[in-house]
């Protein structure tokens, strides 16, 4: 992959592949040894951006969070190649550093430069907001971490639209560091969670979109399909679903009609249809294995047609629509 490849993220200095790899999966269904294979195979692909947080992977018995930084962390260190990564990280669900008050925010963020073993975040998220705290607080302690050169830019995830504008609006008036990425809930399944009101905002205000569950938890790999056996971890949590519905089947054959035609898997035309988006940049997407990521990079190499992305937009209209 050449630095032309690259896309430029929002109004930031950072270039990145147009696909970042999902850190949710290491220390959870990839232990450490599966996941520096997949995090070596993406980088040989030419990928350079990596998406955790610092609560993956809070959720599984034995871990405490953290996990999956350490390992990302490990991995830079051995291969010595800090420099060529973009690392995007989260804040306010670690068990430990809950919330997004000032204080918290600063001692999460040196926590996870612990983790990574670095001296800087290259693009720093507020994982979900916490509407009790005042934005005034939130992009302020941002901007210190910023101005101490601990974090070089910073992003947001799961906000509304009306927190989402107060913030922008106050990092201009007062010249603080501005949000130049947002990181939506958005896919094929799940539109109307981004598109409209954050869509908007983004759009105007130069926001790079960077979705997270690009895949629908693995629906849109076309894996889980109507009478299909399918186990792990994603099947467990009901991927599965979206099949069930007209919906759901209507997205999976127009994913299977394009794929066909094109010669690649079902999973990158999922992803190439989010990328063609107005204000995507790189969709997000998790592999625990080696053998899943060919599908997901080989995002680099096909941009849909206008044709073609209409068809997939057309079949994963809202049945109201």
């Amino acid at each position: 992959m050449t630095a032309t490849a690259l896309r430029k993220l929002g109004s930031s200095d950072l270039e990145v592949f147009p696909l970042a790899l999902g850190g949710n999966v290491f220390g959870w269904t990839a232990d450490e040894k599966a996941s520096f294979e997949v995090l070596d195979a993406y980088a040989a692909a030419g990928g350079n951006f990596l998406d955790t947080a610092d609560s993956y992977s809070a959720w599984i018995d034995g871990n405490q969070g953290g996990e999956s930084e350490t390992i990302i962390g490990k991995w830079l260190k051995s291969r010595g190649n800090r420099a060529d990564i973009v690392v995007a990280t989260k804040v306010s669900q670690h068990p430990d550093y809950a919330g997004l008050s000032g204080a918290n925010i600063k001692a999460a963020a040196d926590a996870s430069l612990r983790r990574l073993d670095t001296d800087h975040i290259d693009l720093y998220f507020t994982h979900f907001d916490r509407p009790e705290v005042p934005v005034e607080e939130i992009i302020g302690a941002l901007d210190e971490l910023v101005t101490a050169g601990k974090v070089r830019h910073i992003a947001v995830s799961n906000i509304s639209p009306e927190r989402l504008q107060d913030s922008l609006d106050f990092s201009d008036r007062e010249g603080l560091a501005k949000y130049v990425a947002i990181q939506p809930h958005y896919n094929l399944v799940s539109r109307d969670t981004y598109e409209g009101a954050r869509q908007d905002i983004a759009s105007r205000t130069g926001l790079a979109a960077v979705p997270y569950f690009a895949l629908a938890s693995g629906f849109l790999t076309g894996k889980y399909r109507p009478g299909a056996t399918v186990d792990g971890a994603r099947a467990a949590a009901g991927a599965g679903k979206h099949g069930e519905t007209e919906r759901g089947r209507r997205i999976l054959a127009a994913l299977d009609e394009v794929a066909e035609a094109r010669g690649v898997a079902v999973a990158t035309v999922a992803l190439a249809w989010l990328t063609a988006q107005p204000t995507v940049t790189a969709p997000i997407a998790s592999a625990r294995t080696v053998e899943q990521l060919p599908p997901l990079v080989a995002l680099a190499e096909l941009e849909l047609t206008e044709p073609e992305v209409a068809r997939l937009t057309a079949a994963s209209a809202p049945v109201s629509a």
